[in-house]
C-alpha cells in the first residue's frame, strides 16, 4: 500500500469496518466531497486494490457450528501433486480457505462444517482418501475473540 495516500487509506479502512455504508457517509467519513470519494473508490477498485465486496454471515445461523484450522503435509514435493491437493480442496465446500505456508508441512486449511460428525466425515474421506497426504493436524477453534476477515 505504499502508493496510497492518507485519503486512500481513510477510504480502506472505512470500508472495511462498514462495506456497505454509502458514498455519503463515506465521504463526511474521510472528509471528501460525494463527487471526490466516488472517484477515490473507482480508482481503486479499477487498480485493483479493492477486489471486491462481501457479505459477512453468522456461521451459527447458517448452520456452521464446527471451525478447525488443518495443517497438511504432502508425502510428495513436486508440483504435481501440489496442484492435485490445490484442486482437490477447491472442490471440497468444507474448506473456506487453502494456504499453501512454509515451515513443516505445506498447507494450512480453514475448515468450516455444521459439528463435529462432519468434520469427522471430511477429515476420513476426503482428506484422508487423497494420496498426497502424508500428515493432517486439527485446531478446532473454540472461540474468535478477534477476527477481522470480511
Amino acid at each position: 500500500m505504499s502508493d496510497l495516500d492518507e485519503i486512500d487509506r481513510k477510504i480502506l479502512r472505512a470500508l472495511l469496518a462498514d462495506g456497505r455504508q454509502s458514498n455519503l457517509a463515506l465521504a463526511d467519513r474521510v472528509g471528501l466531497s460525494p463527487s471526490a470519494c466516488l472517484r477515490r473508490v473507482a480508482a481503486l477498485e479499477k487498480r485493483g486494490v479493492i477486489t471486491g465486496y462481501r457479505a459477512v454471515l453468522d456461521p451459527v445461523k447458517t448452520g456452521i457450528g464446527f471451525l478447525a484450522y488443518v495443517t497438511v503435509g504432502l508425502n510428495l514435493h513436486t508440483k504435481e501433486a501440489q496442484r492435485a491437493f490445490e484442486r482437490a480442496m477447491e472442490a471440497a465446500p468444507e474448506v473456506r480457505e487453502c494456504h499453501n505456508i512454509t515451515g513443516v508441512v505445506e498447507y494450512l486449511l480453514r475448515v468450516e462444517v455444521a459439528d463435529l460428525p462432519s468434520y469427522k466425515h471430511f477429515h476420513n474421506e476426503v482428506l484422508g482418501t487423497l494420496p498426497q497426504v502424508n500428515s493432517i493436524t486439527s485446531y478446532v477453534v473454540m472461540g474468535s475473540p478477534k477476527d477481522e476477515r470480511a
